[in-house]
């Protein structure tokens, strides 16, 4: 699919084709199509808006994100304190290994820091990145550029560089600032560390993106790079079950995201 959209020149159109295929646009047009067979077909026209209903509802509720990610996703664990310990040991015996943070988006410009700024996910990316290569001692690469979505500005590995030099007071090894996806990330970033002489990538982003980020990891790889998931943001929470099921704009966004990777590993994005 997205060699389709390059072929056609349109790679740009990736995230509004995403929004009119992910909820809840499908459920309002189901609304409108159930709302005109009332007059025809009066039991149909009904079932159609009720099964909308609970569509809408549903795809806003973080238990139904909890399911796509458990059971349809499938995120590997996270790395366990004996895998810190294997990977602190092979660096130590001179394993060729880097840690790899993807970028999750940025803000071009925050008005508080008058500069560009990394949005949440990425931070929190970031974050665990350098926490990983303070733990083991392996160094830290970034890979993302601009997003299909943005026309110009700082490309978000820049951003990166400076966010971790001056809030985390760590530097980046190595910046993939040209990929605007995750496919790209993969065939921009394995060749970029190859060349450096890199025979092990441990490969961090938030466990609902995993899944298909190790898979184009590996297959840029080719068997020649071993790629090692390092999954963030895996944590549960606590509340009651029941306000698992209950519409959320946290549960709008767990199932937005988990049925858009869903989408993206059906289509080869």
């Amino acid at each position: 699919m997205n060699a389709l959209l390059t072929l056609l020149g349109i790679e740009s159109w990736t995230p509004v084709m995403a929004a009119l295929v992910l909820p809840p646009l499908p459920f309002f047009l189901l609304i409108l199509i159930g709302a005109r067979l009332i007059l025809p077909r009066r039991g149909l026209g009904w079932s159609v808006i009720l099964i909308s209903i609970v569509g809408l509802w549903l795809s806003a509720c973080l238990g139904t994100g909890q399911w796509l990610n458990q059971f349809v996703l499938k995120p590997p664990p996270a790395v366990s304190t004996e895998g810190l310990a294997e990977l602190k040991a092979a660096v130590k015996n001179k394993e060729q290994i880097a840690i790899v943070v993807l970028g999750g988006g940025q803000e071009t410009v925050a008005p508080e820091y008058g500069v560009a700024n990394l949005a949440p996910p990425t931070l929190e990316r970031l974050r665990y990145g350098l926490w990983l290569s303070r733990e083991t001692g392996a160094p830290v690469a970034f890979s993302g550029g601009l997003s299909w979505g943005q026309a110009d500005g700082q490309p978000e590995a820049q951003t990166a560089a400076r966010v971790a030099a001056n809030d985390f007071g760590q530097p980046i090894k190595w910046l993939e600032d040209r990929s605007h996806d995750t496919r790209e990330n993969a065939v921009r970033t394995v060749p970029l560390l190859k060349q450096a002489g890199v025979t092990r990538i441990v490969l961090v982003t938030h466990g609902w993106h995993m899944p298909r980020a190790q898979k184009v990891f590996e297959q840029a790889a080719g068997g020649s790079v071993k790629i090692q998931p390092a999954p963030m943001g895996l944590a549960r929470r606590v509340d009651s079950a029941a306000l698992d099921w209950l519409p959320t704009a946290a549960g709008y966004t767990s199932v937005n995201r988990a049925l858009r990777e869903v989408l993206a590993l059906l289509v080869r994005v």
